[in-house]
């Protein structure tokens, strides 16, 4: 196996830092990697901003569900889907930007989360370990407005970053067999593989908790797929420009 296959397999969300900062060359090694992801023509649908305020880091870790890692990680990134600057394009060239459909969300969103996983990817081969930040999804309008969020741009997720000063398990992914198809989607054998799943998923959080914690895969995908998550997103994006047309 090579070195780069074997640094992806070998992932783990990070959540405790080393008080150490991270170089600024790694930091712009980490932002050139993103930069250089894959991006549906070229259109490179996305912001990264780097938020250092103490209190602009104590509020978000609040607004994301009192996420205290985003305080103390030395690098926090927030990775926004954005198609502002394409406006700036189109009146470049006496065009008028056609705004709010779907294709441009599902465009912007896609490249953002490709430049943030080789964004991740560089990180881990620097030494470094971290853990997105969905939950600024919780309260996205107050935190775009902290951070200055325009029309045509949205806050996706945000990224913690830092020297590893912890090492846990890594936790065990869906047999191949599940996600990996052969020419037409079918759901044999499918049940059976998840049970034996959620045994493997059932023992390590046994035993990382030493035993407070019985959960499954299942289990925890039942419990988040039968409530309703974030419904606030719908009517947030729509303000922000994208109506989903």
């Amino acid at each position: 196996m090579n070195q780069v296959i074997e640094l992806i397999k070998n992932h783990r969300s990070i959540r405790k830092y080393k008080s150490k900062a991270i170089e600024e060359d790694k930091v712009k090694a980490i932002i050139e990697a993103a930069q250089s992801a894959s991006t549906s023509n070229l259109i490179q649908a996305y912001t990264i901003i780097r938020i250092d305020d103490e209190n602009s880091r104590k509020k978000i870790a609040k607004l994301a569900g009192e996420q205290k890692y985003i305080e103390e990680c030395p690098l926090f990134l927030m990775f926004c889907a954005d198609v502002s600057r394409h406006k700036l394009a189109c009146d470049m060239n006496g065009k008028e930007m056609v705004q709010g459909y779907t294709e441009n969300f599902i465009t912007a969103t896609v490249d953002t989360a490709l430049a943030a996983q080789n964004a991740m990817i560089a990180a881990e081969s620097l030494g470094l370990g971290g853990v997105y930040i969905g939950g600024i999804r919780n309260n996205p309008e107050e935190i775009s407005q902290m951070i200055n969020i325009p029309e045509n741009l949205y806050p996706l997720f945000g990224m913690c970053l830092g020297y590893p000063d912890d090492n846990p398990d890594k936790k065990q992914r869906l047999p191949m067999e599940v996600i990996f198809k052969r020419e037409k989607y079918n759901t044999e054998g499918d049940l059976e593989r998840i049970k034996t799943y959620d045994e493997s998923i059932r023992k390590y959080y046994l035993e990382r908790t030493n035993g407070e914690r019985d959960d499954t895969w299942s289990g925890m995908m039942s419990n988040m797929m039968s409530r309703v998550i974030r419904p606030h997103m719908k009517s947030f994006l729509e303000k922000h420009g994208f109506y989903m047309k």
